[in-house]
């Protein structure tokens, strides 16, 4: 029975939780953590193991939310004893893979703590080793500690885990540390020192998800861990389903919360074009190819013909063991990178032109049958089996529809459209927060924000990815906040300040609008769309700028609620409007054109000149937008910094 069929049968049917709309309730603690994904998690442990009195708020439930909630297949960038890579050349990498735009600390953070992180980990009950011997003489197996590696096989900084232990575990661990969990809680706003903006943060503010309560968080300090921003160029909750490879009720909340606290930003303004923030991408890793989780696995034609591999110098690999380890002359290769000193093998570039001519016939497919049985079996059963948003989905229910690895092909949608790493989209359906690097606030070597107390963690610093650093970032964000709390006081709440969040919060549901939070936010990605696509220049920035402003004074207004689930849908719009003004502001302060950023100004078309190779800062200061820079690697030296601050 559909939606339709059951209001004509049923009529519609009653919220099921009391409702206690503008209802008060008070929580204190020493660390006050955002969040509850990996980075969350992390956080709360390592606050409460250095002592401090933790509460965890999360918006979904905590035991499997977030981007690495449902699993994680391989633990990256990871340098540990079995391998020959130093956590400044993990860093290294990605940094020149991405032009200098990366986050040097948090990267370094992660790549010196991530080994520690993931043995305690295992201590808690995560499986990081291949403990049944299930891979036992398998060329990525380290024999001596039952590891298993992935895409390098002779470096071994690339971890293969079993992912989908790592929450319960956490959950396990935060209960016995006595983390104070509240879950289905949307956190609305940060609370600053007298209710002013960029002063010490002294709480937040929050609401429940079923029956619209109204919390109260005071803290000594806060760690913001609640991920990125996403659906701001593109938006469709029927079309999409499971193929945005963040969970889609990521709306930005954290960074918004940050904004109008006064946090200081940087790289809002990058963005890219991606299937994955568009509806036309079948899931992540649901279909055949032969990247990342799926390395280094086989492609074929139509006809059954093999698609050839090549190294970084173009020659032609004739063995499967080839694909799996650097090339002459070559120390390591890194995970996903163009950059010809790390680049890794990978099928041939010119497919689609040799598909034209004719020499190959579509569709392609991922070929596991043909596949030595230890690469089958951990491509399909450990990656796929563990990846984020693929063990349910994907790797069981294509088991229980029948696919079997052994005997059938995957078919790969590259050329099709609908490929999720490499498919073709229009240029101005674009992501920024749904995959790769993104925007976030600047951090000093505490991972503390330019808003005394505030510290930030995994997905939601700048530049920040993956699920080690979200862990280890986590992990020494947690610390970090409770050495503060542990000198800090607790501090008086503005009750101006909290009787105006609490306005802001319940105005949907006090008025009777004709608008809702769906069509609200489509209104916003088409903005978006438009102005602030492939081409910038100043006049579409300002007309979008308009735009959006629009939106916020005359049709905001008009978005209501009559739940408290869509109080929390709407409240996440109004969080995505705001996102999608800070990318503007951004955009707007960096005058030039950057191909790391994928950022072209066409008032502005020379790509990369030197003296814009900084960071471009955007913050809120006396209700303006003050517009700043750092130097690309403000950080300084990252060993001696990291040394001196751990």
């Amino acid at each position: 029975m559909d939606w339709n069929e059951l209001v004509v049968k049923k009529g519609l049917p009653r919220w099921p939780y009391p409702v206690r709309y503008g209802e008060e309730e008070r929580i204190s603690a020493d660390v006050l953590v955002l969040g509850g994904g990996i980075a969350g998690c992390w956080a709360a442990i390592s606050a409460a193991r250095g002592g401090a009195k933790v509460v965890m708020v999360e918006k979904g439930a905590t035991l499997t939310s977030g981007a690495g909630g449902t699993g994680c297949d391989h633990w990256l960038n990871t340098p540990n004893p079995c391998s020959r890579v130093t956590a400044e050349e993990a860093v290294e990498w990605e940094s020149d893979f991405n032009g200098g735009y990366v986050n040097g600390i948090s990267r370094y953070i992660a790549a010196r703590e991530s080994f520690e992180t993931l043995l305690e980990m295992e201590k808690m009950g995560g499986k990081i080793r291949d403990t049944g011997d299930e891979f036992k003489g398998a060329p990525f197996r380290d024999e001596k500690t039952k590891f298993l590696f992935a895409y390098d096989y002779e470096s071994k900084y690339h971890f293969r885990i079993w992912g989908s232990t790592f929450k319960p575990a956490l959950y396990k661990e935060c209960k016995r540390l006595g983390v104070k969990i509240y879950d289905r809680i949307m956190a609305t706003g940060l609370l600053t020192e007298g209710g002013k903006t960029g002063e010490k943060v002294v709480g937040a503010t929050g609401i429940h998800t079923r029956t619209g309560g109204f919390i109260l968080f005071k803290s000594k300090a806060v760690v913001n861990c609640m991920s990125r921003y996403q659906r701001n160029w593109s938006f469709s909750t029927e079309w999409k389903g499971i193929s945005s490879w963040r969970p889609p009720q990521i709306a930005g909340d954290g960074h918004a919360m940050a904004w109008r606290a006064g946090v200081e930003f940087t790289l809002m303004e990058i963005s890219r074009p991606s299937s994955f923030g568009s509806g036309y991408s079948y899931p992540g890793y649901g279909v055949g190819n032969a990247l990342n989780t799926w390395v280094p696995c086989t492609l074929v034609d139509a006809n059954g013909k093999e698609v050839p591999w090549v190294d970084r110098d173009g020659r032609a690999l004739t063995s499967l063991a080839d694909r799996t380890r650097p090339a002459p002359g070559q120390k390591f290769m890194g995970e996903r990178t163009t950059v010809y000193k790390h680049k890794r093998p990978e099928p041939i570039t010119d497919l689609e032109q040799r598909v034209k001519k004719g020499e190959f016939v579509l569709p392609i497919y991922a070929d596991l049958t043909g596949m030595p049985e230890y690469e089958r079996r951990v491509i399909w059963g450990v990656m796929v089996g563990e990846e984020g948003k693929t063990k349910i989905p994907v790797f069981r229910t294509y088991h229980d529809a029948g696919f079997d690895p052994e005997k059938d092909l995957l078919q790969s949608y590259l050329l099709l459209g609908g490929d999720p790493m490499r498919g073709k989209v229009l240029p101005w359906e674009r992501t920024a927060g749904e995959l790769g690097d993104a925007g976030g606030p600047v951090v000093d070597w505490n991972l503390m924000t330019n808003v005394e107390g505030l510290y930030v963690a995994g997905d939601a610093l700048f530049a920040s990815n993956y699920h080690n650093h979200a862990a280890a970032t986590g992990r020494y964000a947690g610390r970090k906040a409770a050495q503060y709390a542990s000198n800090a006081s607790l501090l008086r709440l503005s009750t101006k300040q909290v009787k105006e969040e609490k306005e802001r919060v319940y105005e949907p549901v006090r008025r009777e609008g004709d608008l809702e939070w769906k069509e609200f936010n489509i209104a916003i990605s088409r903005v978006m769309q438009n102005y602030c696509g492939e081409y910038k220049n100043d006049e579409l920035l300002k007309i979008g700028s308009i735009w959006l402003e629009d939106l916020r004074e005359n049709e905001a207004p008009r978005v209501c609620a009559d739940n408290p689930h869509k109080l929390v849908r709407t409240l996440e719009v109004f969080n995505v409007l705001t996102c999608s003004q800070m990318i503007l502001h951004a955009s707007m302060a960096r005058k030039a054109s950057s191909r790391y950023l994928d950022f072209l100004r066409l008032d502005y078309p020379e790509m990369d000149p030197p003296e814009w190779h900084k960071w471009v800062t955007i913050r809120i200061e006396d209700g303006h937008v003050k517009k700043g820079e750092r130097r690309i690697d403000y950080w300084g030296d990252l060993a001696e910094n990291y040394e001196r601050n751990r």
